[in-house]
């Protein structure tokens, strides 16, 4: 569920089909609308030799330079499964602009750019492949665009081109990529320099196919690098370059190996099914979000390779409601441009490296297009998601999360024990907000101030000191298993407040049922330190979402009726009561709307030693349980039984227990 957004253009759309797509009206049709759409939108910013597409907004850190090289790579991927899969032939009437876009023209259009972008006299010349360089990305949508289109574009380009093209991609042989998904962008560029037997090095294919195998974690799950690094780059990067290297080698592949990959791929997606909410909207984690429905890529990898475990209707409706949910709230803008953000523009969902084509990754998910339009996952009638048959919960082991939705309102929750993004130590600890908050959903995105401001309280418990709240930083997980997850971590303390975050520790065990989690925390600090916990961030662009406080528990509610509470059930009292709950607001912090809000509880002061915490944490958009509130309230209960476990009632009744070495071992809960 999210928030209304601005009016939304979709007159570049044909009309719903409930027949054959009765949860979201799209069918090849919609997907291949977009395209054009997105295509015929960046023709305005083309360079003159069609090599750079140069898109309004700031330059990322790699320069313009190079921007202007992503733009034509990115759009170039999209293109390419455009034309490729309309067989590279004109639809009737697209030639003159009346039925899409002209499949013949688009093949014109980018055998321009990359005669003009790979001619090192040209004024528009492509900056060369170097060692950890941002045209190593490119390259490889470049490599992979080729490879799907070469019947008609390679196959028919002018020799000296192909062999300047060669020249280009060739930089990557001997050259030093980053030790992360960027080592798959070698590989694919290396065969497919192999494919046209020009010069590659296949001992740099194998080490970086190994590589990967290193980063494999089970269940699915690669971390991209070493480290604990879980998102999306397991979506549209580690499972999808193996599948789409195997297409470039063909019969040069291991056999072996590709088994290997694609049983692992029908793994990931008997779990990434679940990342959706019923509304299209994938769960708000990790970094690069502005790919949107790039999310959806391996949905088709998966039907591509005969590698999935989920029936075509419901590849189908998991992709196209991706689609539908972005469009639905504006993207691509009026403009025709997929800009940098969620929904409306917003730079602090972005990292450094993003620059103003780097949305254009969402290309990636327009892979489907590669499957001819009979293919049952084209013709087959919509099934629902998941998300939306019954109420699920679901522990993935390897990068630490729960997952649990509610059919009710179709939401997804992510609780987060085992995600940080950071190297393995020595490596100094840092926080990100997109990482090191303890959940994360389809309906919501944390708070992440612009500039240098401190990331918001969102779903986070914070050491309070006089130079501010202690941040998250590095996650050491515990366990994840049936509906429950753990961890613990050493607050990182400001400059100046060392005396708070030394000796101190949190861990959190989280506890799911329904539209509920209960954290259990045994804070570790120095006595009369505050202890702040918050709840999620609601958010939308047309009014601040309403607030309503009391002893010992908060909430916000947008005007749409997603509220999000916070209870404190045991730990919170002081000798004056509990504390009374409070709201924290903010304006442009966050991703899914211009005013957000987010409930609080405060411990005034930590008696010293390890403090139990137990709250209640509620997300939901069911008028069953949001307009009942007070039942929220008065039936949640916690308690310490006569061993030491914490026993716990949800406001439905159902009673659960962790147990009282929950936060010190791994052992069975």
């Amino acid at each position: 569920m999210t928030a209304p957004h601005r009016t939304v253009d979709t007159d570049h759309l044909p009309p719903p089909d409930p027949r054959q797509s009765p949860y979201t009206g799209y069918t090849r049709a919609h997907w291949e609308a977009t395209a054009d759409h997105l295509l015929t939108a960046l023709v305005p910013y083309a360079s003159p030799g069609l090599a750079q597409y140069r898109l309004p907004g700031p330059a990322s850190y790699a320069g313009a330079w190079s921007d202007g090289l992503e733009g034509y790579a990115r759009s170039f991927l999209l293109a390419a499964f455009r034309i490729a899969g309309a067989g590279g032939t004109d639809a009737p009437g697209s030639a003159d602009g009346s039925g899409g876009i002209a499949v013949q023209r688009l093949v014109e259009r980018y055998a321009t750019g990359l005669a003009t972008g790979t001619d090192p006299r040209h004024p528009e010349r492509w900056p060369p492949i170097t060692d950890r360089g941002q045209p190593m990305v490119e390259a490889a949508s470049i490599a992979i665009a080729l490879h799907e289109t070469r019947p008609w574009l390679w196959d028919r380009l002018p020799d000296p081109v192909r062999q300047r093209t060669a020249a280009w991609l060739g930089g990557f042989v001997g050259a030093t990529a980053n030790d992360s998904n960027w080592r798959l962008f070698q590989v694919i560029t290396e065969e497919f320099l192999a494919s046209v037997d020009a010069p590659h090095s296949r001992a740099e294919i194998d080490a970086g196919l190994a590589r990967l195998d290193d980063w494999y974690r089970g269940g699915g799950w690669y971390t991209d690098g070493d480290g604990r690094k879980f998102d999306y780059y397991n979506a549209w990067a580690l499972h999808l370059y193996p599948v789409l290297w195997a297409r470039i080698a063909g019969p040069r592949a291991d056999a072996a190996l590709v088994a290997e990959h694609r049983a692992r791929l029908r793994t990931f997606l008997d779990t990434h099914q679940y990342f959706f909410g019923s509304h299209g909207a994938p769960v708000h984690q990790g970094r690069s979000l502005t790919y949107r429905y790039a999310t959806t890529a391996p949905l088709w990898a998966g039907a591509l390779t005969d590698a999935t475990p989920l029936p075509p209707g419901r590849t189908r409706r998991l992709a196209s409601g991706a689609l539908k949910h972005f469009a639905d709230h504006g993207i691509p803008d009026a403009n025709g441009l997929l800009s940098l953000g969620w929904y409306r523009p917003f730079r602090p969902v972005t990292q450094p490296y993003s620059g103003p084509a780097s949305p254009y990754w969402a290309s990636k998910a327009f892979l489907g297009l590669l499957l001819p339009a009979e293919h049952p996952v084209w013709t087959a009638t919509e099934e629902p998601g998941p998300v939306e048959t019954a109420d699920h919960h679901l522990a993935l082991p390897a990068p630490g999360w729960l997952l649990h939705s509610t059919a009710a309102d179709g939401i997804v929750r992510l609780v987060n024990h085992g995600s940080d993004r950071l190297p393995p130590p020595p490596a100094a600890p840092q926080d990100s907000p997109h990482y090191t908050r303890l959940a994360y959903s389809t309906a919501t995105a944390p708070e992440t101030p612009p500039g240098d401001e401190p990331p918001g309280p969102d779903n986070h418990i914070a050491l309070l000191t006089p130079s501010g709240p202690s941040r998250r930083g590095r996650i050491h997980p515990l366990y994840a298993e049936g509906r429950r997850a753990a961890s613990w971590h050493a607050p990182l303390v400001p400059e100046g407040a060392e005396h708070a975050g030394s000796a101190s520790r949190i861990a959190t065990a989280g506890l799911v049922h329904g539209p509920w989690e209960v954290r259990v925390h045994h804070v570790q600090a120095p006595p009369g330190t505050s202890v702040r916990e918050g709840g999620w961030a609601v958010a939308c662009d047309t009014a601040p979402p309403g607030a309503d406080t009391g002893p010992g528990w908060a909430l916000a509610r947008r005007h749409d009726g997603l509220t999000t509470a916070l209870v404190g059930l045991l730990g919170w009292e002081s000798e004056d009561g509990p504390p009374r709950g409070t709201v924290a607001r903010a304006r442009d912090h966050n991703a899914y709307g211009r005013h957000s809000a987010t409930p609080l509880l405060t411990l005034d002061r930590h008696p010293g030693g390890t403090w139990l915490l137990v709250t209640l944490v509620l997300l939901t958009a069911d008028p069953a349980v949001y307009r009942d509130i007070d039942a929220v309230r008065s039936g949640a209960r916690a308690g310490v039984t006569p061993d030491g476990s914490v026993e716990i009632r949800f406001p439905d009744g159902v009673v659960e227990r962790v147990r009282a070495d929950a936060l010190t071992t791994s052992q069975d809960r």
